[in-house]
């Protein structure tokens, strides 16, 4: 009978140990020189931790179950947060982007996602990479990405059920586009391969007076940002256009925006422009859509962005968004 209560007793003191709290606890180490806090946010939740003078910080979150982010401005990391989880984060580099490594309660969800992440930001997720490759590399490469996505599975055995879940439609809709739009844009590579000579507008408006044409601008590299102003994905990379742009006045490009809305919406162009205090040279394409320009280059969809160097070269027909730091390296590593 004692045996019996003392089974009893233990069973009763280990279903309180692990019965799961109802926070979440994070602490951890950063590599950011002086910075002072870090912010922990989603749609519906803010909180701000304190970061010691040591680069050390521990807190705990009241969260409800779902993906936040880990935020220094726009310095950001994916975390999945669940009350119970007691999470050690060790940051890898001194951006919170360059990824991070967990210990504790909730560190094999959270280290899935950061690989993720770094899969997804590397050349294996950048859908240009397969579409400028051969048939036979193209294939080759879409079975090393896969082979990796599902190592990464393979290692997160006790996956949250909800990532899980997400994380397999993510992949199908990822291979799904790289599939339904690799004849077509290999297509379009080969044809605007680097060092192609572009195709060219001529006699654009310009908001600030005259006529535009991409002759005017030989000489310098040429950035366009093909947008309209009902495109909501255009307008978000608008902060990140004005960033690039002040930071490389008055170097050897041309930020060139080219506005495809309709005759209809040309008012709402000039307000906006206004409005909005849009730098760089801002332009009204003669036939929206159907611009001669905008039919040479393929462009169904917008924000697009293109590259042209100083000859009215080709450097990059699709090129990166503003919003992408890999963007600024290239112009960097271009001599810009």
């Amino acid at each position: 009978m004692r045996k019996l209560i003392w089974v009893f007793t233990v069973l009763l003191i280990v279903s309180c140990k692990t019965k799961n709290k109802d926070f979440v606890t994070l602490k951890g180490t950063i590599k950011i020189p002086n910075l002072e806090k870090i912010t922990i946010e989603n749609r519906t939740y803010s909180k701000e931790i304190t970061i010691q003078k040591d680069g050390t910080f521990s807190d705990t979150l009241k969260v409800t179950d779902g993906i936040h982010l880990i935020a220094n401005g726009n310095d950001r990391a994916t975390l999945f947060l669940k009350n119970g989880y007691n999470l050690t984060l060790q940051f890898k580099g001194e951006k919170l982007s360059e990824g991070i490594l967990f210990e504790g309660i909730g560190s094999e969800t959270n280290t899935f996602l950061d690989n993720k992440s770094s899969f997804y930001l590397s050349d294996m997720g950048d859908p240009k990479a397969y579409f400028k490759l051969d048939k036979e590399a193209y294939e080759a490469k879409l079975v090393d990405a896969k082979a990796t996505l599902q190592t990464f599975k393979d290692q997160a055995t006790n996956l949250d059920s909800t990532i899980r879940s997400m994380d397999s439609r993510n992949d199908k809709s990822f291979f799904n586009y790289i599939a339904s739009n690799y004849e077509m844009n290999h297509k379009n590579m080969v044809r605007f391969a680097k060092g192609k000579k572009s195709p060219i507008f001529k006699n654009y408006e310009n908001y600030n007076g005259g006529k535009t044409s991409l002759s005017d601008l030989k000489g310098k590299y040429v950035y366009i940002d093909v947008w309209a102003t009902w495109c909501n994905p255009c307008k978000a990379e608008i902060p990140y256009l004005k960033t690039l742009e002040k930071e490389f006045h008055g170097t050897n490009i041309e930020f060139v925006s080219i506005s495809v809305d309709k005759p209809n919406a040309y008012e709402n162009w000039k307000t906006m422009v206004k409005t909005e205090n849009l730098e760089g040279i801002q332009l009204f394409a003669d036939n929206n859509f159907d611009s001669d320009f905008i039919v040479e280059y393929g462009i169904n969809s917008i924000p697009r962005f293109i590259l042209i160097d100083p000859e009215g070269n080709i450097v990059d027909a699709n090129a990166d968004r503003p919003s992408n730091p890999k963007l600024r390296e290239l112009f960097i590593e271009l001599g810009i």
